[in-house]
């Protein structure tokens, strides 16, 4: 009995510790074709995607093309569950569109991961209407001070209302996360370059589980990285692959897009999203990239689900879309 017990442990952990493909092959979703924008507009790049409590899919798009520089185009887009485009709000304001967050209020936050012209380097807080809430960062100004981004590409908030930010898109930009209260007071910050615990190549998505953890997809280092929700640090997960994109749904349900992992810089990992459970780490299911080579895969970077376990994804190159995938 003792024998089998330990058999089982170990089993268990390599389910944790493996890449899924191998361990399974089982793909139980297929690709729905989904939203259409209104006349004739077309989707740009399109990275960051989420979702309401009554099940509106909400979409930060980079204006048609990859920037919203000289744009009069909306970039803040809301699409009912069906698909049908229902309003867009955000023209004029933004460079880089690239994280976007609904709080459990419904408030929509985003983040302009670039700057140029007076505009960028920020995190905004809108309400549904398209009112700006609250505006963190200075507009136009990188920065690794308490008030100013430099390339921030992600943001989420907590049950208490903090908010967390993931700060810098590699390059000469920020590597950490800054942390602020739900009025934008700055709390406190941590992280920079390197590979280490918690040191980032760069924080490129964060999600907060209903322990209120804090996971952070650290792309360039292939991992997630997991603190607690004053910045200590937890735990590593690689087995999901080179994470571009998180979302945790209500019941810890652990979605992750890896629209990079190849066999040259992520040895054993193809691109696609990973589900499993932010509790214990387990990836249980699996939707492959589009394409014929696994190589170059199509993925999205940014990856949301509904309650009904639908997967949303918001891609910044192939189709530069967003497509919905259902249980077969």
């Amino acid at each position: 009995m003792m024998r089998h017990a330990c058999w089982m442990l170990l089993v268990a952990a390599l389910a944790a510790a493996l890449p899924l493909e191998a361990l399974a092959q089982d793909n139980p979703y297929r690709e729905d074709g989904w939203a259409k924008l209104p006349d004739g507009r077309k989707w740009g790049a399109t990275s960051a995607i989420s979702i309401d409590r009554d099940g509106n899919v909400w979409v930060f798009e980079r204006c048609g093309f990859n920037t919203c520089l000289g744009s009069n185009v909306a970039p803040v887009v809301k699409l009912d569950p069906s698909g049908k485009y229902l309003k867009s709000f955000g023209a004029g304001m933004f460079v880089g569109p690239h994280g976007l967050h609904v709080d459990r209020d419904g408030n929509v936050w985003v983040a302009d991961f670039q700057g140029k012209d007076g505009k960028g380097h920020v995190v905004v807080k809108f309400n549904q209407d398209g009112k700006v809430l609250l505006t963190l960062g200075k507009p136009g100004v990188a920065g690794d001070g308490p008030d100013t981004f430099n390339q921030p590409s992600a943001v989420a908030t907590a049950p208490n209302g903090d908010i967390y930010v993931g700060d810098g898109h590699g390059g000469e930009s920020n590597a950490r996360i800054v942390q602020f209260s739900k009025d934008g007071k700055f709390i406190r910050t941590w992280g920079k370059k390197g590979t280490a615990h918690g040191e980032f190549g760069l924080p490129h998505a964060i999600a907060l589980d209903s322990r209120g953890r804090v996971f952070v997809g650290d792309r360039p280092n292939s991992r997630i990285q997991i603190f607690d929700a004053d910045g200590k640090f937890l735990d590593e997960w690689r087995q999901f692959g080179r994470p571009s994109g998180i979302y945790i749904d209500a019941n810890d349900a652990l979605y992750v897009a890896d629209h990079q992992s190849n066999e040259k810089i992520n040895p054993g990992f193809k691109r696609g999203v990973r589900i499993g459970s932010a509790r214990d780490g387990v990836v249980k299911s699996f939707i492959p990239g589009l394409g014929t080579d696994p190589e170059t895969f199509i993925v999205g970077e940014g990856v949301v689900a509904d309650a009904q376990g639908n997967v949303y994804w918001a891609e910044t190159s192939g189709g530069m879309t967003v497509r919905k995938f259902v249980r077969k």
